[in-house]
């Protein structure tokens, strides 16, 4: 997409976050839905595909196109982004990018045009590690058979496609053996249950899904051809760090904007307590990060783009930036003092909404792990090769 028309849904998205979605962020709290009206919006602007290839009927845009959507995006309540974030990251990317051509024209076009994909690879005891997924798929003649439980599935309750990550090969330890297939939620057999009651990030369902027996035809079989799940899964996840990063940059403007604002008209003692150099050092320590925050970003996704970084560069920051907004969460409620603690004020219902971000798209001890290990590896390449 060239820079002016990229300006223009840039543009169009941040009229949408700041004059329909910010003003019904009670109403979302409150009934823990997206309201229907606002859904059609999307939908109209192109928002359940704009990071899906332009062949298929998205806008593809690239990844630094992406979290530029995403500050915006992540400057009111999550579940608004959450509404079609799986389109465009993780369960829609995984189509795009290791799909046949004809799975990629037969489900792309339905998700570019508001239908609902879920990523379908958490379990309950293989989260931090999905290696350790016990979900299976076994061939019957020309079919699949996918038996087994997942957790936390974002959308699930909403989603008219499932990417199914499940072990094919029942000798193969750890990565090995995983396979991915594109599952229609009506499926006999596929079963989603209640929507998750959570600390936060209300308006944003997940749910557990089960797999009894669920038959689907081989052209399912995502890429067509066994045992590359795994690394298709770990290849989206790490784009999608970046853009939960961004998120959280766009969260933390937020509530900066919402902290100078109370600092600077509400009065203590006769003055603003804005005045006073405590509150100014709480405020100014969230400005600085946020900064740095949304620089990392940046900087990262231009080198994604390039293919010069896909590892350390997506995980350091979902690190920092997923720390960094529930410190300025914190000092937001701190600064609005005993308003900061009642649910009418927003920090507060950003301060829960924040805490997730430190979880999901891999867990800040997993992104230790992965950077760590990728610089030592990186090192002791470059050692043996003199």
């Amino acid at each position: 997409m060239d820079n002016e028309s990229f300006q223009q849904v840039l543009s169009a998205v941040r009229h949408l976050v700041r004059t329909e979605v910010i003003p019904c962020e009670d109403e979302i709290e409150e009934t823990d839905a997206i309201p229907p009206r606002v859904r059609t919006l999307a939908t109209d602007m192109g928002l359940f595909g704009y990071a899906l290839p332009a062949e298929h009927g998205g806008l593809g845009l690239s990844l630094s196109e992406d979290i530029r959507l995403a500050f915006e995006f992540g400057y009111t309540v999550p579940a608004f982004r959450s509404m079609f974030g799986t389109n465009n990251g993780i369960a829609g990317q995984v189509i795009a990018k290791f799909g046949t051509e004809q799975q990629r024209q037969l489900y792309l076009p339905r998700l570019a045009a508001g239908a609902i994909a879920s990523f379908a690879l958490t379990e309950a005891e293989a989260g931090s590690d999905p290696a350790g997924l016990r979900a299976t798929a076994r061939r019957q003649g020309s079919d699949w058979v996918i038996n087994g439980r997942k957790r936390f599935i974002t959308n699930a309750a909403l989603a008219d496609l499932l990417v199914v990550f499940a072990r094919t090969d029942p000798n193969a330890k750890g990565a090995k053996g995983i396979s991915a297939f594109i599952v229609d939620t009506t499926t006999p057999g596929v079963a989603i249950g209640p929507k998750d009651r959570k600390m936060g990030q209300a308006g944003a369902w997940t749910s557990e899904v089960s797999f009894d027996d669920v038959r689907v035809d081989a052209s399912r079989l995502l890429g067509g051809a066994e045992g590359g799940g795994f690394a298709a899964a770990l290849t989206v996840l790490s784009r999608g760090r970046v853009h939960v990063a961004a998120l959280c940059v766009g969260l933390a403007q937020r509530i900066c904007d919402e902290s100078v604002a109370y600092a600077a008209m509400n009065k203590q003692g006769g003055r603003p307590i804005g005045e006073y150099q405590l509150v100014q050092a709480m405020l100014a320590e969230s400005h600085a990060e946020l900064l740095a925050g949304r620089a990392l970003v940046v900087d990262v996704a231009t080198r994604y783009d390039a293919g010069e970084d896909t590892t350390v560069g997506p995980s350091s920051a979902k690190l920092f930036c997923s720390e960094m907004v529930n410190r300025v969460a914190d000092r937001g409620v701190q600064v609005h003092g005993g308003m900061g603690y009642m649910r009418t004020t927003p920090v507060e219902r950003f301060f829960r909404d924040a805490r997730l971000y430190r979880i999901y798209e891999g867990t800040s001890e997993i992104q230790k792990l992965v950077i760590g290990r990728e610089l030592v590896r990186k090192r002791q390449s470059s050692t043996e090769g003199r």
